[in-house]
């Protein structure tokens, strides 16, 4: 929805491929046309690459967007695209082959003497070895796989006893993970914070950075809060960072959206952490802070245009803040769910945003992510930001699934975050499940209480929700007995 809302607003017509999962989803009614590619599990819809360029051959589409998963960062995808004089809207094929893979990531970026944790920069496959070097940079050791991401194939190695079990175990969770055993070790930073740099560049040599995004608040290694920009940076150093990134996609003559991401350790040194080859998730809240449609340049970059900006031309507009919207329940350890949106209604309101995939009755399916949407607001400075996402949370309507907007909510009003004194480990050190609990309960009730017209018109909606799910506490219905 997101990309072809873009795509609509530059004219052009867009064909979405749908799985039978998606069939009802919005964005396959958005599009001018759209395809079916098969059953539900990716392996049999969203990742059959040739048949999705054999689609864009009948349809005579002149480019593809890969979006944010399945196949964005697919060198091979993006090779059989252009094989196919269809232009793939992203980087080269080399650039994604490269990054893709952290220890030639690290091998491109050295002659620009871009800074990375000290460890090392080739595939372990000496044991013993491995475990020598590890005890000349220092315990605690991160175990990193080589390919892929999102906390798979990482362990942190806290002793020289433990050192060569993790190691074993992270080499088979990457090669279950991702087809590659390949891993190497690094110093573990502690309390580090996870700051990302949003560059833009074109196929006439001008590459930009569009300032940071913080996105330390994570669970599992992967994020659910984003803001721009971040409460760390002085001027000074958003723009070392933001010249380092600039240099990272100028190793790979790096063309399109991408994202350099950093770590940054207590006493603000930054190393390079990888670079992620096409749109983030989390690139709204970079939007609203440049007023940049990220998706169009990226389009008019692919068709041979000069970006329509230059760095000088570039400033940050106030504060934004991004809660990932997930059919998680944050108080039993984020654990997925599934089920039916009997109740679905966004908030509104000056400087509200909602990129959603689902409507109002819709199940959420097995077989993807469980994001439901990106909530994002947007205020004058960072403390007007934080209150308008606590009302936006509030004013945000679901009812059937358990999600993480109490976990956001959670977030917006702990001083730690608050007071920008936080890092990955947020999680970790503050967050308390049973609290959460607690507050939500008397959050329905207070909003149970204002609730008569969804009590009185949507009674049955209420009556199905608590059969399907035999609900032990409804505080709607509690409300409405007295």
């Amino acid at each position: 929805m997101r990309v072809m809302r873009s795509i609509r607003q530059l004219g052009l017509l867009s064909v979405a491929v749908y799985s039978e999962a998606d069939k009802d989803a919005p964005f396959v009614k958005y599009a001018d046309e759209a395809v079916l590619l098969g059953p539900p599990p990716s392996n049999e819809s969203y990742l059959l690459a040739d048949k999705i360029i054999e689609v864009a051959k009948q349809l005579g589409v002149d480019g593809i967007h890969p979006g944010y998963g399945f196949l964005s960062e697919n060198a091979e995808f993006a090779e059989k695209v252009e094989a196919e004089g269809i232009t793939f809207i992203g980087p080269s094929t080399e650039a994604i082959r490269i990054m893709g893979d952290k220890l030639a990531a690290k091998q491109a970026v050295k002659k620009f003497d871009i800074p990375m944790v000290p460890g090392t920069d080739t595939a372990i496959d000496d044991i013993a070895e491995a475990k020598r070097l590890a005890g000349e940079i220092g315990y605690p050791i991160l175990v990193k796989a080589s390919a892929g991401g999102g906390g798979k194939g990482m362990r942190v190695v806290e002793k020289a006893e433990d050192f060569e079990e993790q190691l074993t175990m992270a080499m088979n969770e990457a090669q279950s993970a991702f087809g590659n055993n390949a891993v190497f070790i690094e110093r573990y930073v502690q309390k580090p914070r996870h700051i990302e740099i949003q560059i833009m560049a074109d196929k006439h040599g001008n590459i930009v950075y569009l300032f940071e995004r913080e996105c330390s608040i994570q669970r599992r290694h992967q994020k659910v809060i984003e803001e721009a920009p971040s409460s760390l940076l002085t001027p000074e150093l958003r723009e070392a960072m933001g010249q380092a990134a600039v240099n990272v996609a100028r190793s790979v003559d790096y063309v399109g959206a991408g994202t350099v991401e950093f770590l940054m350790d207590e006493n603000k040194n930054f190393y390079f952490l990888e670079m992620n080859t096409r749109l983030q998730v989390e690139h709204p809240v970079t939007e609203m802070i440049t007023g940049v449609d990220l998706v169009q340049e990226q389009i008019r970059v692919a068709e041979g245009e000069p970006l329509s900006f230059t760095q000088n031309d570039l400033t940050i507009n106030g504060h934004a803040i991004e809660v990932r919207v997930y059919a998680e329940d944050p108080a039993n350890n984020f654990l997925p769910g599934i089920g039916k949106l009997y109740i679905y209604r966004q908030p509104q309101g000056e400087g509200v945003r909602v990129d959603d995939g689902f409507e109002e009755g819709m199940e959420i399916p097995i077989y993807y992510d469980p994001m439901i949407s990106k909530l994002i607001v947007h205020g004058n400075d960072r403390a007007e930001a934080i209150e308008r996402m606590k009302k936006a949370i509030r004013e945000y309507h679901i009812l059937g699934i358990t999600t993480t907007l109490p976990f956001g909510h959670y977030v917006m009003n702990h001083e730690a975050f608050v007071s920008g004194d936080f890092d990955t480990q947020f999680v970790t050190k503050h967050y308390d499940a049973k609290k959460l609990h607690e507050a939500e309960q008397d959050n329905m009730i207070v909003a149970a209480l204002g609730a008569g017209y969804f009590l009185n018109d949507e009674e049955t909606k209420y009556g199905e929700y608590n059969k399907t799910q035999n609900q032990p506490f409804s505080p709607w219905l509690e409300q409405r007995k007295k």
